[in-house]
């Protein structure tokens, strides 16, 4: 007999029918992955500027465009937050499939009781 689902588990099964269509859509994905995003692109900056290797500090400053550099770290993280969001998505959506049909069958091989008086009365 399949085990049957835990608490947490039925929770979880709950939670994501009433929020797995919210959380697909990119405007809520990038909302709310960017903030990872911008903190991955500041770090990238503060490597840049921070002039630790002084070699390519120097090749920088003679050849640079710094709206390059802005526009690829912004790229960066645009990249980041949609990419990091539909990941985490799809593992949910994938959970979230497998504890249904795990539900699907522990319903299935439960046996029904039956309560009819006829049976018992022969």
């Amino acid at each position: 007999m399949p085990p049957m689902l835990t608490e947490k588990e039925k929770a979880f099964l709950v939670y994501w029918a009433a929020n797995r269509q919210k959380q697909k859509k990119l405007m809520y994905q990038l909302g709310v992955g960017l903030p990872f995003g911008l903190l991955l692109g500041a770090i990238i900056l503060t490597n840049f500027f921070s002039g630790w290797y002084k070699r390519a500090e120097m090749i920088a400053n003679s050849q640079f465009n710094p709206v390059v550099l802005y526009v690829a770290v912004l790229i960066i993280a645009v990249f980041i937050a949609i990419f990091s969001k539909k990941f985490q998505w799809d593992q949910q959506e994938l959970r979230y499939r497998e504890l249904l049909h795990k539900q699907k069958q522990s319903e299935e091989s439960t046996p029904t009781i039956s309560t009819n008086d006829e049976e018992h009365s022969s």
